[in-house]
């Protein structure tokens, strides 16, 4: 059995490793043993295709090895949870410009290196492909991170003609790639590679245009859509590398990118053009935001306490604000201390909830909320009329009734936690500001709605010191 033979039987364990793991993500109660599988199926490839290269030394291999598990080690360590959508997306973004190097890379190297005519259409398509889906990706990625981290406005930024302008650089893309594709590499010459550089241009323009224009209300859909995009980007680059097992993990993570950012489209009732063009969240409604005025209804730490001691029933409902306060753990223990008083506790979680999806998921399981606790809005929604207290946590558009009762609201259609629905509705916020999407919320101002301002933390801190004395 030749060296060959064995790689490729060992890069068919690999994928396979990929497989089970992506299948076992999908549940909260195995996702941790997912991704570790996963992970051990990226490491077996990683070493297989490293036993293969015999034209870069080993020390160099070792280098950049070492820098990666790095800079790997301590982004995982140093960063807050409060981070973790901007450093997913800045990850897709690095993901995105692997692709476009090993594109660009493969390129350079045979540039002058006559080719028969069919093998360099196939090999030109795979790097053009590879050069602008890594490009869009990387610079879309780095204005999604600087949305996320607050460097750039969470509103989307628009200007006159910018559909016009954006459909214009992908008509320049489609003209440079046929004509570039259709090109042999001996018979390029040097104008082929400003050919190239152009595109690389263009498709970093495209990336920061087609990203600046969406709103922060709408990025846990531009995440999972970026993510999508690194695993095309790395898929083409498997086919210009001839490397079987990029292609499948590439194709595995651009297909369920997809599959998760319809998911996320269909959890805001919007289409993905909608989410791509629309502009959501760039003018705000004054008719709108008049009509939502009313008389806040603010309770103490000591009144809350009152009305969920007697409460038999309780429903979580955790947003960004929990993620910002850090307040999971408290949650987890004001929990414990309702069910041990007898109350039936559920905490549930919108599919679009926090700045990325599965946001709220991750936060919770930190915390050891138990995984059959964690439930969705439509498995709470036909009861919550039964449900005496709702607690919501920082959320804000996934729990706004406007997108139920309000034609002209932007939010108008979303499906939502009804939450103005359970008998009383406690809503822990720092104040009567709007949330990330920048629409009011006419829940606050509901007769079964008590605020309860503070920093989340804190609040339930003094929730749980009550039960306790």
């Amino acid at each position: 059995m030749n060296a060959e033979l064995i790689r490729g039987i060992l890069y068919i364990g690999a994928a396979i490793l990929f497989v089970v793991g992506l299948k076992m993500l999908s549940s909260a109660a195995t996702a941790r043993k997912g991704n570790l599988i996963s992970s051990m199926g990226m490491l077996l490839a990683i070493v297989i295709t490293l036993t293969a290269m015999k034209s870069i030394p080993v020390i160099w291999i070792l280098v950049g090895a070492g820098i990666g598990v790095v800079v790997g080690c301590v982004s995982a360590r140093l960063v807050q949870m409060t981070s973790i959508p901007q450093m997913v997306g800045l990850f897709n973004g690095f993901g995105g410009l692997a692709s476009l190097l090993v594109g660009w890379s493969e390129f350079h190297s045979n540039w002058a290196i006559a080719l028969p005519v069919d093998m360099a259409l196939f090999t030109m398509v795979a790097i053009y492909l590879t050069v602008l889906i890594g490009g869009v990706t990387f610079s879309g990625s780095l204005i999604a991170y600087g949305k996320l981290a607050g460097v750039l406005t969470g509103k989307p930024i628009r200007y006159k003609g910018q559909n016009l302008v954006n459909s214009g650089i992908l008509v320049a893309i489609v003209g440079i790639g046929i004509f570039f594709c259709r090109q042999t590499l001996a018979a390029g010459g040097p104008g082929m590679y400003v050919l190239l550089l152009l595109t690389v241009a263009l498709a970093m323009a495209l990336g920061v245009l087609s990203t600046i224009s969406i709103g922060g209300a709408d990025m846990p859909v531009v995440i999972c859509l970026l993510n999508s995009y690194s695993g095309l980007a790395a898929c083409a680059a498997g086919f210009i590398i001839s490397n079987n097992v990029l292609i499948v993990s590439g194709s595995l993570v651009g297909a369920s990118g997809l599959i998760l950012t319809n998911i996320m489209c269909k959890a805001m009732n919007r289409s993905l053009s909608n989410v791509l063009f629309s502009g959501f969240g760039a003018v705000a409604d004054t008719d709108q935001a008049a009509g939502y005025q009313g008389e806040a209804k603010p309770v103490s730490s000591q009144d809350a306490y009152l009305i969920l001691e007697a409460a038999s029933s309780v429903v979580f409902v955790p947003g960004y604000g929990m993620a910002a306060a850090q307040a999971q753990h408290g949650v987890r223990e004001l929990g414990e201390m309702l069910e041990a008083n007898g109350a039936d506790v559920k905490y549930c979680i919108h599919p679009v909830a926090g700045r990325m999806p599965g946001h709220m998921n991750v936060l919770l399981a930190e915390a050891n909320v138990p995984y059959e606790m964690l439930v969705e809005p439509q498995d709470v929604n036909p009861t919550m009329e039964m449900t005496d207290v709702a607690i919501v946590i920082g959320a804000n558009d996934v729990v706004n009734p406007a997108a139920r009762e309000d034609e002209k609201s932007p939010l108008w259609g979303m499906p939502i936690i009804d939450v103005d629905r359970a008998r009383t509705c406690i809503v822990l916020k720092r104040s009567m500001n709007p949330g990330f999407a920048g629409v009011d919320n006419p829940l606050f101002f509901k007769d079964n709605t008590r605020m309860l301002f503070g920093d989340a933390k804190a609040t339930i801190g003094e929730l749980v010191s009550e039960f306790k004395s």
